[in-house]
């Protein structure tokens, strides 16, 4: 019966082992997954219900971080999403978290993965 326990434990972990990433994530691959993920929540924010109606004059953001204009880019959109005053919308959770990330992406880009 042992055997049958250690067994069944070896072949339970052997899937979790082999799905484990070997590498950690890069700054390059953190930045490009970051960016991809704001641009689908500032998307989502523009289309939302509850967001849609003061999130209608905000550009759309798309950011390509292999383009030399992607930090003016950010610091202009983060200073709208700060400069939202419509109490319905600049105070929600997801356009505070919005911003918040774009602001961590923007110190990401420009602190830690410098050179």
């Amino acid at each position: 019966m042992a055997i049958f326990k250690h067994l069944f434990l070896v072949l339970s972990l052997v899937p979790l082992v082999l799905s484990y990433p070997f590498f950690p994530p890069t700054c390059y691959s953190k930045v490009l997954s970051m960016a991809r993920d704001l641009t689908q929540m500032a998307a989502d924010l523009k289309r939302g219900h509850e967001t849609s109606y003061c999130m209608a004059h905000m550009p759309d953001l798309y950011l390509d971080v292999h383009n030399a204009c992607v930090m003016y880019k950010m610091r202009t959109y983060i200073s709208l999403v700060e400069g939202l005053r419509d109490r319905r919308c600049a105070y929600t959770r997801e356009v505070m978290k919005l911003g918040y990330t774009l602001r961590q992406l923007f110190i990401f880009m420009s602190e830690k993965c410098h050179g």
